[in-house]
């Protein structure tokens, strides 16, 4: 995560649906001047291919900053989308999904005065009274809700204030936004829909602090079999509906980890307690911490700390049966069996013509081949740039394949959506780190 000092304080946040409006409507002015302002561009310098890209590549920059300096300011469902697109990177063009990454971990502060009122409103009473010590400027922000950190005696906590009006605003945010995803990102309503469906759900569970400290503390507590990871505990008489309490732990984040000249030994341990805290949850639990991203979790004296459970999901045993059958090598080596576990996923739709069903099912074939990669060789290097590469150019080609884009339908679980953000979010950090993992079939799919 990345500290606030040197991010302005936001005094307000934005209220009301017209006047939420208002704001996406001024970002959209501004994306409309910017791409006339390229066309004018390009009609007067002309110039080679390159050239061209160069311009284009500026005009994106340009318009990803408006688009998340305005997501920023509204904040709640708004810059939850952005976030989870951010993840998804194969949904937007590299400018969109950088700009968006911020939205994980470094988000402009609201003022006390705002995190004042908030206490005020839960509590009856002012940080100060609560606290012996309370620091007024955020430590992190993100999304929904920003950090502070205080102490009582000699223990530390980290508090997590949400921002006002997010749980209040959130349908309407979501529906505001979907049109402007649409035009302005240059997305296809197909290819977001069910984003949004699911966004709003667990977007509405987020913005419930009580529910993370329970599914925090479930999970925790079902965890504690595990090797080389941490959580902080949670305090309920210090939590409520919109602040939530739990210990403050010292540490590098995972995306500064990253980044420094750790030992291999180092990386693959990290990597393995990573992929098998995922690996539990998923396969043995069924609930699991949905939001994978670097800022999320920390290193420290060389073990793993996981510090936010806002983003959770729970799925069926039947549901995972049919999910994580692909990873079995001979789903794939079997067409007719192939095509069945598309069709009982709601890949492939009854109303589907033969044509359409041979193009899913050579388009399924290759991903799952790609991303079952790793289960199927008892061994894995994510820190081999080949692998993640593949992925993102498969999802390239496949948003550019014409006989894709012509297939219409609603297709899928909308449970689909939160696993597969999940294992991208693991993949992406994993190969982030350069970790070696051992790896192995679940025994539930056996």
């Amino acid at each position: 995560m990345q500290s606030e000092d040197s991010l302005p304080q936001q005094e307000k946040i934005v209220s009301g649906t017209v006047a939420r409006m208002a704001v996406l409507g001024g970002a959209g002015a501004k994306v409309g001047i910017n791409y006339l302002k390229h066309y004018g561009r390009s009609m007067i310098q002309g110039g080679t291919k390159n050239d061209q890209d160069q311009l284009k590549k500026k005009l994106d920059e340009q318009n990803a900053a408006t688009v998340y300096q305005t997501f920023s300011r509204l904040k709640g469902g708004p810059l939850k989308v952005a976030q989870m697109l951010s993840i998804d990177q194969n949904l937007l063009p590299p400018a969109y999904a950088e700009q968006f990454a911020q939205a994980q971990t470094s988000v402009p502060p609201l003022s006390y005065p705002l995190v004042a009122q908030t206490f005020m409103k839960e509590f009856g009473k002012l940080p100060e009274a609560i606290f012996e010590d309370f620091d007024k400027k955020a430590t992190y922000g993100a999304s929904i809700g920003q950090v502070h950190r205080a102490r009582i005696g000699s223990h530390e906590y980290a508090v997590k204030i949400q921002y006002p009006g997010v749980a209040k605003s959130l349908k309407s945010d979501l529906r505001l936004v979907k049109p402007f995803a649409l035009h302005v990102l240059g997305l296809r309503e197909d290819d977001i829909e069910i984003y949004f469906q699911e966004v709003e759900t667990r977007l509405s569970e987020e913005t419930d602090y009580r529910h993370e400290l329970n599914r925090a503390i479930e999970i925790i507590e079902a965890s504690s079999c595990l090797e080389g990871i941490h959580f902080p505990q949670y305090y309920r008489a210090l939590s409520s509906t919109r602040i939530l309490t739990t210990d403050w732990i010292e540490g590098i984040s995972l995306r500064d980890f990253a980044d420094e000249s750790a030992p291999q030994e180092e990386r693959d341990r990290i990597g393995q307690a990573l992929w098998d805290f995922y690996q539990y949850q998923v396969h043995e639990l069924l609930l699991f911490h949905a939001d994978p991203h670097p800022g999320n979790f920390l290193v420290k004296h060389g073990e793993l700390w996981v510090l936010d459970f806002g983003c959770t999901k729970k799925i069926t045993r039947e549901f995972h049966q049919r999910q994580f059958q692909f990873v079995l090598p001979h789903i794939c080596e079997d067409q007719k069996l192939l095509e069945q576990s598309l069709r009982d996923m709601q890949v492939i739709l009854p109303q589907d013509s033969p044509s359409e069903v041979k193009v899913i099912i050579a388009t399924a074939k290759v991903w799952v081949e790609l991303l079952a990669k790793p289960f199927r060789t008892g061994f894995f290097d994510f820190g081999n740039p080949e692998f993640l590469k593949a992925v993102y150019e498969l999802g390239e080609e496949s948003k550019k394949a014409k006989e894709l884009r012509a297939i219409r339908g609603e297709r899928g679980s909308a449970d689909t959506v939160y696993v597969n953000r999940t294992f991208f979010g693991l993949y992406s950090m994993l190969g982030r780190i350069r970790a070696r993992v051992k790896i192995k079939i679940p025994n539930s799919l056996l």
